[in-house]
């Protein structure tokens, strides 16, 4: 074999393992009870919460504190397990963040107390909906 084949497999190897162990490393969503207990167990990686923020009846949002240098805030977000959860977050507050159907917080515990998310990743109302017509 010629060298520019040997080294074409040796690239096609490499990028093989790389997916490999990028597919490894892959979160899946989880809940609050489950994020407790990895914490508890020393674990320190991200861990992907999703669920719904608190609303009232008439479909408020409730629970949003802005955080004492009026850049962070905290939030009240119920899990699809129904757990009640506040999470921190260390950056302003995302666009379209109150008009959200579903939030997924990436972060993890601090303390087993308070969970502190890095990253907010929002589904919002589709502004496409299908309406009926008669």
């Amino acid at each position: 074999m010629k060298k520019a084949h040997i080294f074409g497999i040796v690239i096609i190897a490499i990028a093989i393992m790389v997916i490999v162990s990028t597919i490894g490393d892959s979160s899946t969503y989880t809940t609050f009870t489950v994020a407790q207990n990895m914490a508890q167990d020393g674990n320190k990686e991200a861990i992907h919460v999703v669920g719904q923020l608190t609303k009232d009846p008439q479909g408020k949002v409730v629970g949003i504190q802005s955080g004492r240098d009026m850049v962070s805030f905290s939030f009240t977000m119920i899990d699809n397990d129904g757990k009640t959860e506040t999470v921190f977050y260390n950056e302003p507050m995302p666009q379209d963040f109150a008009r959200s159907e579903q939030v997924v917080v990436i972060g993890s515990y601090k303390n087993q107390e308070q969970f502190i998310a890095d990253k907010i990743l929002l589904k919002c109302p589709s502004k496409y909906k299908e309406e009926q017509t008669i």
